[in-house]
């Protein structure tokens, strides 16, 4: 995988860095997994804006994806990579025995041909699906479950991965990608592996319109708003504002946000830094 920056023929070239797409292998999706994407233009069911900055883009259709792995013990092979419209990691088509196709978050080396399987007991080779009890540890792991066949939750964006550190009992603990050390039940399942496009975060949009592409409206500086319309607006001349906080007058950049009654704080075991 790679980047490109490109030679500012346009003014809205100039900077920009976009995705060299060498992992691609195809352009063209498989049909039969394809759905339509509505898009709500950030409106409620009455017409109203309830989500400001949201609203143009593309038009997409989704890729369903697998994230059950739930065909344990029949091997499929990787037929493409593809790129999907809706998230930044690459996507794999692969085909079952019995050639039922199904699309799967890619792996960080996983290659056209290549052959994988989930289940208990199997090889810890790439893009193989196990639980966490079967998986040796230290392993650098994405896609994983946080409730058992719920299918993957955890590390699917571009990069993104884990690692398996230690079980005891039932559960296993995992470093998760904030840095957050949790306990994870040990039937929940991973796949091995980090996810693909790990360039991802070197691009540059280089324009405006390289946001709109992706839907995405021009997005006010509070401090420019009004008192009426932002905690933060207001003010004569360039005030800054005050302390940084939410339209809803949540404080931002350092202020903890999480309930310490919360249920699962028992399976954290070290905080994110």
């Amino acid at each position: 995988m790679s980047v490109k920056a490109l030679k500012p023929i346009t003014p809205g070239q100039r900077g920009r860095v976009v995705n060299g797409f060498d992992a691609i292998t195809t352009d063209k999706p498989e049909k039969s997994l394809l759905s339509p994407k509505h898009r709500s233009g950030g409106r409620n069911s009455q017409g109203k804006m309830t989500m400001k900055f949201i609203g143009g883009g593309h038009k997409k259709r989704y890729r369903l994806i697998d994230f059950k792995r739930d065909r344990h013990d029949v091997s499929a092979e990787v037929l493409s990579i593809e790129y999907d419209p809706n998230r930044t990691a690459f996507i794999a088509l692969t085909k079952f025995e019995d050639d039922e196709k199904r699309y799967i978050i890619a792996l960080k080396g996983l290659k056209v041909g290549q052959k994988i399987v989930s289940g208990s007991k199997k090889s810890p080779d790439i893009g193989n699906c196990m639980p966490l009890s079967d998986i040796p540890l230290g392993t650098i792991i994405s896609s994983i479950e946080m409730q058992p066949g719920k299918g993957a939750a955890i590390a699917r964006s571009a990069g993104s991965f884990a690692q398996l550190m230690a079980r005891d009992g039932k559960f296993a603990t995992v470093k998760m990608p904030s840095g957050e050390t949790r306990l994870i039940l040990s039937v929940c399942h991973a796949t091995i592996g980090s996810v693909s496009n790990s360039d991802h975060q070197l691009t540059v949009h280089g324009k405006a319109g390289s946001k709109r592409w992706l839907g995405r409206r021009p997005r006010t500086r509070p401090v420019a708003m009004n008192p009426v319309d932002h905690p933060m607006g207001g003010g004569e001349g360039r005030a800054s504002g005050g302390h940084p906080r939410s339209k809803n007058g949540i404080p931002a950049k350092g202020f903890k946000t999480r309930d310490k009654k919360k249920a699962s704080n028992k399976y954290i075991i070290e905080r994110k830094k």
